[in-house]
């Protein structure tokens, strides 16, 4: 009778053993699991991250200044019309603060296009002055084009001088401004000009464009 007992005692031992053992492989196969399911929302996380740092924006905007009516340079001229001083002021600045911001943008191109008619004969006195103008020792007006090359530039010149202006006002912050010029060579629509000489009001315009350019390097 008591080996009956005692083989029913080991029995029941053995088998609170196994339901110990099961619970045991039970509980490691949930914890496992849940540091799976763990790994794979961080994964997709991950995954979400890089997609939306490796996805690029829609590219940022063009902002062009048409050289028409009221905003016209005078022909050869780099000087900026008191209505377009102001135009830049009310309406260029708060679309240059709005996308810099939107697109983090730290550097702020302007472009000046001009059309194919030829530039007469003065002589350019660039090469002398340009540093002047830029850092301001020397009013734009000052500067002679030679060519539409010259011309554009010093259209882009004095834009960028009225955007300092303003930044010295306490706008634009951070932000660094440069001048460059198509002359006749680009379209409105980026393909290059075929030869005109002709009076072409729209392909005179002053373009601004939003840019953050990296360190620079050379290719070996």
């Amino acid at each position: 009778m008591r080996n009956s007992n005692r083989q029913t005692q080991q029995t029941y031992e053995e088998l609170n053993v196994w339901s110990a053992f099961t619970d045991l492989m039970s509980n490691t196969f949930m914890i496992a699991m849940l540091f799976l399911l763990l790994a794979l929302v961080k994964g997709a996380i991950a995954q979400t991250e890089v997609a939306e740092i490796q996805t690029p924006k829609s590219p940022p905007p063009i902002l062009v200044i048409e050289d028409e009516g009221a905003y016209r340079f005078a022909s050869g001229s780099a000087e900026i019309p008191p209505i377009m001083n102001a135009y830049i002021n009310n309406k260029i600045v708060p679309e240059i603060e709005r996308n810099t911001k939107e697109y983090q943008i730290n550097v702020v191109e302007i472009i000046g296009h001009t059309d194919g008619q030829g530039n007469g004969n003065a002589a350019s006195n660039l090469d002398q002055n340009l540093e002047k103008v830029a850092n301001g020792s020397i009013p734009v007006r000052q500067l002679k084009a030679g060519s539409n090359a010259d011309l554009g530039l010093m259209r882009a010149l004095a834009v960028v001088k009225v955007l300092q202006d303003v930044q010295s006002k306490g706008k634009l912050k951070g932000l660094k401004f440069r001048a460059y010029s198509a002359a006749q060579l680009i379209l409105p629509n980026g393909n290059f000009a075929s030869v005109n000489r002709q009076p072409d009001a729209t392909r005179r315009r002053i373009e601004i464009r939003f840019t953050r350019p990296g360190e620079p390097i050379k290719v070996k």
